[in-house]
């Protein structure tokens, strides 16, 4: 028998108040199908780290969702995210999602803070040292685009799991073979934690194709056929991303996954639509 799927979503800090509006409508939207947490990203530098925690906060205060704030090892010592993990916990934050993180804009390649965290499996074992917290870290299907082997990022995955995550996070995917060797590779090496995908619902083409180059995320040349001729007709590519997506989950649904990260960019419509498909309701 099927066990019941669980989902979680990430946002985004809002820059402007058009985009708040759009994140707190987005959270309302989702909030009935009762996701075990939502993450809140933090700037590529650590820049929106405020942003991050107001969001956190309202969250906290204004509905009964469980908060995940990312942190990074980027652009803080170790004594500053210490601090703000206390202030966390003292909050009542529970879920963090645990990064490295990405080197700010205009560098080539990253650079550990001199005094703080260098990598993530150092950061989620300070998160540990300061409270029980429930700890999400990354998984690259496809390999980190910075790792010298495959074998070196899934060893690095290891190390971030046995310091006391809980759960690995995919990056995005659209080749659901490789999340499921992935996840193959990741047995055979003795990890046992659940290794949740990342689905990433299409609402920009060419921004997703920005993404994916980013994190080394590959493109299918069936997916790009799907949109092809799509860029005037936003309605067309809505129906024909939340079926992409729908088919993506059916299939790992067959393969036994249970559990979903979508990321929304703040846009709740297309994640809706996909949990609707997999059988969640509002309750």
């Amino acid at each position: 028998m099927r066990r019941p799927v669980q989902v979680s979503f990430e946002f985004f800090p809002p820059n402007d108040a058009v985009m708040e509006q759009t994140l707190w409508a987005s959270i309302e939207r989702l909030a009935p199908l009762h996701p075990r947490f939502v993450s809140v990203t933090y700037g590529a530098d650590g820049s929106t780290r405020d942003r991050t925690h107001n969001v956190i906060g309202r969250v906290l205060r204004e509905t009964r969702l469980t908060g995940a704030p990312h942190l990074t090892c980027i652009g803080a010592s170790r004594g500053e995210i210490r601090e703000i993990a206390k202030r966390y916990w003292e909050e009542g934050v529970r879920n963090v999602v645990a990064l490295r993180g990405d080197p700010p804009a205009g560098n080539t390649r990253y650079v550990p803070h001199p005094d703080g965290y260098a990598y993530a499996a150092e950061l989620v074992r300070g998160l540990k040292d300061v409270a029980d917290f429930d700890i999400s870290v990354a998984a690259y299907p496809e390999t980190h685009p910075e790792a010298k082997s495959p074998e070196h990022d899934l060893a690095n995955l290891k190390r971030k799991l046995d310091a006391g995550a809980t759960r690995a996070i995919t990056q995005f995917f659209f080749d659901t073979e490789c999340y499921l060797r992935f996840r193959d590779r990741c047995a055979a090496v003795g990890i046992e934690a659940v290794i949740v995908p990342g689905i990433l619902p299409i609402t920009r083409f060419p921004q997703m194709l920005r993404f994916a180059e980013r994190c080394g995320a590959s493109v299918p040349e069936w997916l790009m056929e799907r949109f092809d001729g799509l860029e005037n007709d936003p309605e067309t590519r809505k129906m024909i991303a939340a079926s992409v997506a729908i088919e993506q989950v059916a299939r790992l649904r067959r393969e036994g996954v249970d559990e979903f990260h979508f990321y929304t960019l703040n846009r709740a419509e297309l994640a809706y639509a996909i949990c609707h498909a997999m059988g969640l309701r509002a309750r």
